[in-house]
């Protein structure tokens, strides 16, 4: 399999992207058990046809997510294109006895691949490329919105020492990033064309989508709460109820009111729940590794 090639695409996004989308809506979507037959005739058969259709009935997911991707300032047709790659890497991959849907799969390949090109494209040779400052370029948005920062120009102060902290990144990265993405920064609600009838968003409406997206991404909870579930079963009774009442519930304890309750001190307290989220976090990344490998294979 892994010499195998698939199925190159009839269609694409360069040229007339609105051509693209209304094409790509005429893919129907596939039942499980549609899915699980086609994916099985490819892997044990080679089926080109098979993986064709596991392609095509992806590929509104392919462009729901590089929508997302659009503030990046490239053209929303590369971004599509190298989602496609992401996507065909994993029907290639993709092994339907394990019991999961290929939305839920593929879509780790796509936003790696459509990733992937977004820092190669914009040189971060100024910027770098550690992970801290990835972690900077793809949840700089998500922070502003928690801080309600919706102010055009540069942050305040507070907003930038605050997110600089969060992300363990320095301060001047912050301000250099936060102008680059509003330089280039735009909306799904703007208008396909000068006219502004339509939004770029209206081709992607499709109930069917919708849903597909919402199994993939309860799946992908479910899976992390097995994680998490795996995680805390190697802990003891006094570091489960610890780390429950600390780290896991909304109305958490207090380290004086653990420390009556167990008959210790609260440093003592603070300790075990350092020593047992420790556990955790090497559990959980342990895990994920394990998981990623088994999706390389």
């Amino acid at each position: 399999m892994a010499g195998t090639t698939l199925p190159s695409l009839s269609i694409s996004p360069e040229g007339n992207l609105q051509r693209y989308l209304q094409q790509i809506r005429q893919f129907p979507m596939l039942e499980k058990q549609e899915e699980y037959m086609l994916a099985k005739r490819w892997r044990e058969h080679e089926d080109t046809e098979a993986a064709h259709k596991l392609v095509t009935s992806h590929l509104r997911l392919v462009a729901k997510i590089a929508m997302g991707y659009r503030g990046s300032g490239l053209p929303v047709s590369d971004l599509i294109s190298e989602g496609n790659v992401g996507l065909m890497q994993a029907v290639k991959r993709f092994e339907p006895d394990r019991g999961f849907r290929l939305a839920t799969y593929a879509m780790w390949w796509i936003k790696a691949s459509i990733q992937e090109y977004v820092l190669h494209s914009w040189s971060l040779v100024k910027m770098g490329t550690t992970a801290a400052q990835k972690k900077l370029f793809f949840n700089l948005r998500k922070m502003k919105s928690k801080l309600e920062a919706f102010e055009e120009g540069d942050l305040s102060p507070e907003h930038v020492e605050h997110i600089s902290t969060e992300l363990n990144v320095p301060e001047h990265d912050v301000v250099s990033m936060n102008r680059r993405l509003a330089a280039q920064d735009h909306s799904l609600n703007a208008p396909l064309k000068a006219s502004g009838d339509g939004e770029w968003q209206d081709w992607l409406e499709d109930e069917t989508e919708s849903q597909e997206i919402r199994v993939a991404e309860a799946q992908e909870l479910q899976k992390r709460r097995e994680m998490l579930s795996n995680a805390m079963a190697i802990l003891n009774e006094r570091e489960k109820r610890i780390i429950q009442m600390r780290r896991l519930e909304d109305d958490s304890m207090t380290l004086e009111e653990l420390s009556h309750e167990f008959g210790i001190s609260r440093e003592r307290v603070r300790q075990i729940e350092v020593r047992a989220f420790e556990k955790l976090q090497k559990s959980i990344q342990s895990q994920a590794a394990d998981t990623n490998f088994s999706t390389q294979q």
